[in-house]
């Protein structure tokens, strides 16, 4: 099972990119993108039980990825939330953190290491899984 992924960048190059390195290199599928604050804050807090792992920019066309990590606060307990953005200074990590992300990458540097966050995701979801079923 692919692991459900909605992306919320404004930027419409980075954001094809970054959707097709995902399903090519980390069984990822794209369910949804955004490219404002609303929209991502919308679709994310409406379909709780459609995505699992939510990938938010910090600067967006219109409003602040910040909002969007805002409310999804309240997500579920497998669900993650990560950040790609240009601006992944430790000032911006540690609010971040405060949001309760689960990871920040750097665009310019850390593409490699967004991949493989979603490569063990998708394999401790896959694990998870087994396990459940095992003790069924």
């Amino acid at each position: 099972m692919k692991l459900r992924t909605y992306i919320v960048e404004d930027n419409a190059t980075i954001r094809e990119n970054l959707i097709a390195a995902l399903e090519e290199l980390a069984e990822v599928e794209s369910v949804g993108i955004a490219e404002t604050e609303f929209e991502g804050t919308d679709w994310l807090t409406r379909h709780t039980t459609q995505w699992d792992i939510a990938i938010v920019d910090l600067f967006l066309r219109q409003g602040s990825g910040l909002g969007v990590l805002a409310a999804c606060s309240q997500r579920l307990p497998h669900q993650k939330i990560v950040v790609l953005s240009n601006y992944a200074t430790p000032d911006v990590r540690t609010r971040c953190a405060q949001l309760g992300v689960d990871a920040v990458f750097d665009k310019s540097n850390e593409i490699d290491a967004l991949v493989d966050y979603c490569i063990d995701f998708s394999a401790e979801r896959k694990s998870t899984k087994l396990n459940r079923s095992a003790g069924s």
